[in-house]
């Protein structure tokens, strides 16, 4: 097939690219290292704590850190693939965070933040340079390839997060092996984009390319929605295995439901993107997946080990299905490749940011009151302003140009 560029009105112009088959699974490379350094963090937390030492608010600064870049660093990367071009930025992006996730394990807290600072950025721009990525190479695919996508994002945080003890357990290295051992597939997406940065055009800004979005209500909308979406999916990611430790699971169990509830994203990250382009309105897909959110929360606050894997398995499927669709909806409410890349730089940049408060917060409720009761109430609460963003975002409507 060809590839395409942007061309100076924002659309794609056709350029000599990849066969459509190798440019997804470059595409499937990057989105797998999207995750696995924040999500094998949370079921070694303990054991990371014990060997640096971390205080308990050490730690939760370390889960709230990449959360925080992701927020800080996503308006770099326009700018960055303007410049530079998307394909040249990508792999850079995965040879910094083959690197950072060797650095972090080396030291002492100091390394482990410098690291984790490092791999936070390069995730950030990663995030948001995706989806006009796929708007603009797979025009007449996009929601296949965005269900590909969110799926290969979901896949790899359930295997970092199943594999993180058990790495941790099969080698001397204990929890710096278990995240160390993520720069192999950094290091091996970053060398299969090497080839595509050589023939690339840089593109041309669009007009729109400098317009501020905050004046559009709808911008604002996905930009909540995606931001509240991710602060229930981070907490967790960061904090699930610890409740789980505490309620009396074992190490590797309380690691294994945080895996559990990840595998459960998959399918629901492949499927939902296609049925919601095939929609007119996303109304109903919005509040209908935060809504089971709300139930696996409400069965971990009231009775934790009565069903884990039912509780974990909802929260799985909601967030699954409120990522997929938060990243799809950046396509569907946008006209041009330049539009969506704003608001996925928009969306991301203030969602992440908002989002960053949700592992720090847990973590200082937790500390403060010794319970997980605060945390899953704040997080119960959270709920209800995200289905209504999501609902006022799924309406059939485009961002202004």
């Amino acid at each position: 097939m060809t590839g395409q560029h942007l061309g100076s009105d924002g659309q794609g112009t056709a350029t000599v690219g990849l066969p459509s088959v190798l440019l997804a699974l470059s595409v499937v490379l990057v989105a797998i290292n999207l995750r696995p350094a924040v999500a094998g963090v949370g079921p070694v937390l303990p054991e990371l704590r014990a060997g640096l030492p971390l205080s308990g608010a050490g730690a939760a600064v370390l889960t709230t850190l990449p959360v925080v870049c992701f927020g800080l660093l996503a308006t770099v990367a326009p700018r960055l693939a303007r410049r530079f071009g998307i394909e040249p930025v990508l792999a850079g992006v995965m040879a910094a965070l083959a690197a950072a996730a060797l650095v972090r394990v080396l030291d002492g807290p100091p390394v482990l933040f410098l690291g984790t600072v490092v791999a936070g950025g390069a995730i950030a721009i990663g995030n948001v340079l995706l989806p006009p990525l796929i708007k603009r190479d797979f025009p007449d695919r996009s929601g296949l390839m965005m269900g590909v996508y969110t799926m290969a994002v979901s896949g790899a945080a359930a295997v970092a997060a199943g594999l993180a003890v058990p790495l941790a357990d099969a080698t001397d290295l204990g929890w710096r092996g278990a995240l160390g051992a993520w720069a192999v597939p950094a290091a091996v997406a970053a060398l299969v984009w090497v080839p595509r940065m050589r023939g690339h055009t840089r593109p041309p800004a669009s007009p729109a390319a400098g317009r501020s979005l905050v004046r559009d209500p709808l911008a604002w909308q996905l930009t909540v929605f995606f931001g509240l979406q991710s602060l229930s999916f981070y907490a967790m990611l960061g904090w699930l295995p610890s409740m789980y430790r505490d309620f009396g699971a074992t190490p590797a169990v309380a690691g294994f439901l945080l895996s559990f509830s990840g595998l459960v994203q998959i399918p629901v990250s492949l499927v939902l993107p296609a049925l919601a382009n095939r929609a007119t309105r996303q109304v109903g897909y919005a509040i209908g997946a935060t809504a089971v959110i709300g139930i696996g929360l409400l069965g971990v606050l009231l009775a934790p080990m009565a069903a884990p894997y039912l509780w974990v398995g909802l929260i799985g499927a909601g967030q699954g299905a409120c990522f997929a669709l938060g990243l799809n909806l950046f396509v569907l409410r946008t006209e041009r490749v330049a539009d969506t890349a704003r608001v996925s730089a928009m969306a991301q940049s203030i969602g992440y940011t908002l989002c960053a408060f949700g592992p720090l917060l847990v973590g200082l409720l937790h500390d403060a009151t010794g319970s997980w009761t605060g945390p899953l109430v704040l997080l119960l609460a959270l709920i209800v302003p995200q289905a209504v963003s999501g609902a006022l975002a799924g309406r059939n409507r485009t961002v202004r140009g």
